[in-house]
Protein backbone atom coordinates (compact mmCIF):
# COMPACT_ATOMS: atom_id res chain seq x y z
CA UNK A 1 0.00 0.00 0.00
CA UNK A 2 3.07 2.25 0.40
CA UNK A 3 4.75 1.77 -2.54
CA UNK A 4 0.65 2.75 -4.58
CA UNK A 5 0.13 5.59 -2.33
CA UNK A 6 4.14 7.18 -2.86
CA UNK A 7 3.40 6.42 -6.97
CA UNK A 8 0.03 7.99 -6.22
CA UNK A 9 1.58 11.01 -4.86
CA UNK A 10 4.17 11.10 -7.72
CA UNK A 11 7.35 10.45 -5.43
CA UNK A 12 7.45 6.63 -6.64
CA UNK A 13 11.02 7.27 -8.87
CA UNK A 14 9.20 5.47 -11.50
CA UNK A 15 11.20 2.32 -10.17
CA UNK A 16 13.99 3.69 -9.27
CA UNK A 17 13.73 2.62 -5.87
CA UNK A 18 11.53 0.57 -3.84
CA UNK A 19 9.81 1.48 -0.35
CA UNK A 20 8.79 -2.37 0.07
CA UNK A 21 12.66 -3.44 -0.64
CA UNK A 22 13.64 -1.08 2.70
CA UNK A 23 10.78 -2.59 4.89
CA UNK A 24 11.67 -5.89 3.90
CA UNK A 25 15.91 -4.64 5.13
CA UNK A 26 14.84 -2.68 7.41
CA UNK A 27 17.32 -0.47 9.58
CA UNK A 28 18.42 -2.05 12.62
CA UNK A 29 21.42 -4.12 12.86
CA UNK A 30 20.72 -8.09 14.12
CA UNK A 31 16.95 -7.70 13.43
CA UNK A 32 15.04 -9.04 10.26
CA UNK A 33 13.41 -5.75 8.64
CA UNK A 34 10.29 -8.27 8.96
CA UNK A 35 10.44 -8.55 12.78
CA UNK A 36 11.19 -4.79 12.65
CA UNK A 37 8.50 -3.68 9.94
CA UNK A 38 5.99 -5.81 12.57
CA UNK A 39 7.57 -4.00 15.76
CA UNK A 40 6.97 -0.82 14.02
CA UNK A 41 3.83 -1.26 12.83
CA UNK A 42 2.52 -2.37 16.87
CA UNK A 43 3.68 0.74 17.63
CA UNK A 44 1.70 2.77 15.46
CA UNK A 45 -1.02 1.71 16.48
CA UNK A 46 -0.46 1.96 20.18
CA UNK A 47 -3.11 2.87 22.59
CA UNK A 48 -3.20 6.80 23.46
CA UNK A 49 -0.44 7.69 26.70
CA UNK A 50 -2.41 10.23 28.22
CA UNK A 51 -4.43 13.35 27.73
CA UNK A 52 -1.37 14.90 25.62
CA UNK A 53 -0.88 12.41 23.30
CA UNK A 54 -3.18 13.28 20.57
CA UNK A 55 -7.00 13.36 19.89
CA UNK A 56 -8.01 10.01 19.11
CA UNK A 57 -7.77 6.56 20.80
CA UNK A 58 -4.18 5.86 19.39
CA UNK A 59 -0.77 7.43 20.42
CA UNK A 60 -0.22 10.75 18.51
CA UNK A 61 3.94 9.97 19.98
CA UNK A 62 3.96 6.15 19.00
CA UNK A 63 2.41 7.88 15.13
CA UNK A 64 5.23 10.19 14.96
CA UNK A 65 8.08 7.73 15.57
CA UNK A 66 6.83 5.57 13.22
CA UNK A 67 6.61 8.47 10.44
CA UNK A 68 10.21 9.22 11.39
CA UNK A 69 11.35 5.57 11.19
CA UNK A 70 8.94 4.86 7.59
CA UNK A 71 10.75 7.99 5.79
CA UNK A 72 14.51 7.04 7.56
CA UNK A 73 13.59 3.71 5.57
CA UNK A 74 12.38 5.51 2.69
CA UNK A 75 15.55 7.61 2.82
CA UNK A 76 17.69 4.79 3.22
CA UNK A 77 16.91 3.49 0.04
CA UNK A 78 16.82 5.92 -2.12
CA UNK A 79 20.71 6.58 -1.42
CA UNK A 80 20.81 2.89 -1.55
CA UNK A 81 19.90 3.15 -5.13
CA UNK A 82 21.90 6.00 -5.49
CA UNK A 83 24.93 4.75 -4.60
CA UNK A 84 23.95 2.12 -7.15
CA UNK A 85 23.30 3.90 -10.30
CA UNK A 86 26.35 6.58 -9.23
CA UNK A 87 24.57 9.36 -11.04
CA UNK A 88 27.82 11.60 -10.84
CA UNK A 89 29.40 9.45 -13.04
CA UNK A 90 26.80 8.87 -15.61
CA UNK A 91 28.24 10.95 -18.11
CA UNK A 92 31.33 9.61 -17.89
CA UNK A 93 29.89 5.90 -18.54
CA UNK A 94 27.70 7.65 -21.22
CA UNK A 95 30.77 8.86 -23.36
CA UNK A 96 32.60 5.22 -22.80
CA UNK A 97 29.41 3.20 -23.90
CA UNK A 98 29.29 5.44 -27.12
CA UNK A 99 32.91 4.46 -27.32
CA UNK A 100 32.95 1.01 -26.86
CA UNK A 101 29.71 0.42 -29.21
CA UNK A 102 31.14 2.66 -32.14
CA UNK A 103 28.49 5.51 -32.63
CA UNK A 104 30.35 7.88 -33.72
CA UNK A 105 33.44 10.44 -32.87
CA UNK A 106 30.53 12.92 -31.32
CA UNK A 107 27.71 10.26 -29.89
CA UNK A 108 29.34 10.50 -26.35
CA UNK A 109 29.20 14.47 -26.18
CA UNK A 110 25.91 14.09 -27.56
CA UNK A 111 24.85 11.64 -24.79
CA UNK A 112 26.47 14.24 -22.23
CA UNK A 113 24.65 17.25 -23.34
CA UNK A 114 21.15 15.06 -23.36
CA UNK A 115 21.54 13.50 -19.66
CA UNK A 116 22.67 17.54 -18.38
CA UNK A 117 19.53 18.80 -19.93
CA UNK A 118 16.72 16.38 -19.72
CA UNK A 119 16.39 16.45 -23.44
CA UNK A 120 17.13 18.07 -26.16
CA UNK A 121 15.42 19.80 -29.65
CA UNK A 122 16.72 17.91 -33.10
CA UNK A 123 17.14 21.63 -34.55
CA UNK A 124 19.68 22.27 -31.59
CA UNK A 125 22.10 19.16 -31.89
CA UNK A 126 24.46 20.69 -34.47
CA UNK A 127 24.78 23.87 -32.66
CA UNK A 128 25.31 22.58 -29.21
CA UNK A 129 27.80 20.10 -30.98
CA UNK A 130 29.88 23.12 -32.39
CA UNK A 131 29.49 20.76 -36.01
CA UNK A 132 27.23 21.16 -39.38
CA UNK A 133 23.86 19.98 -39.52
CA UNK A 134 25.20 17.26 -42.45
CA UNK A 135 28.03 16.23 -39.45
CA UNK A 136 25.11 16.10 -36.35
CA UNK A 137 22.09 13.87 -38.57
CA UNK A 138 24.42 10.67 -38.50
CA UNK A 139 25.02 11.34 -34.97
CA UNK A 140 21.81 11.60 -34.08
CA UNK A 141 20.93 8.59 -36.30
CA UNK A 142 23.65 6.16 -35.07
CA UNK A 143 21.90 7.10 -30.94
CA UNK A 144 18.80 6.84 -32.33
CA UNK A 145 19.44 3.05 -34.07
CA UNK A 146 21.00 1.89 -30.93
CA UNK A 147 18.35 2.82 -28.50
CA UNK A 148 20.18 5.03 -26.27
CA UNK A 149 18.10 7.86 -27.61
CA UNK A 150 14.78 8.19 -28.15
CA UNK A 151 11.93 10.50 -28.59
CA UNK A 152 7.78 10.25 -28.52
CA UNK A 153 7.75 11.09 -32.38
CA UNK A 154 10.13 10.95 -35.56
CA UNK A 155 10.87 14.81 -35.04
CA UNK A 156 10.51 15.42 -31.05
CA UNK A 157 12.92 15.94 -28.60
CA UNK A 158 15.83 13.50 -27.86
CA UNK A 159 15.70 11.40 -24.62
CA UNK A 160 17.76 9.60 -23.51
CA UNK A 161 16.74 5.54 -23.07
CA UNK A 162 18.63 2.83 -21.55
CA UNK A 163 18.09 -0.62 -23.21
CA UNK A 164 18.67 -3.53 -20.96
CA UNK A 165 21.87 -3.98 -22.87
CA UNK A 166 23.36 -0.55 -21.75
CA UNK A 167 23.39 -1.50 -18.22
CA UNK A 168 26.42 -3.60 -17.70
CA UNK A 169 28.12 -0.22 -18.74
CA UNK A 170 25.94 2.28 -17.32
CA UNK A 171 25.00 0.72 -14.28
CA UNK A 172 27.80 -1.36 -13.81
CA UNK A 173 27.12 -1.81 -10.05
CA UNK A 174 23.34 -2.64 -10.23
CA UNK A 175 23.47 -5.96 -10.61
CA UNK A 176 26.19 -6.95 -8.35
CA UNK A 177 25.08 -9.57 -5.78
CA UNK A 178 27.88 -8.80 -3.52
Amino acid sequence: MSHAMAHHAGIGAGGLWSVSRGLARGLQDGLPGRDEYREMMQLADRVRQGDRDGRGNLSLAALVTFTKWFLAVCEDQVGFMAGLFDFDRLGERLARYAAITGLGDRAGDLLRVILLRGEVERGDVAALLGVAPRTARPTMKSLLDDGVVGSETPRGTLMLRFPSKTHDVLFPRLFDVN
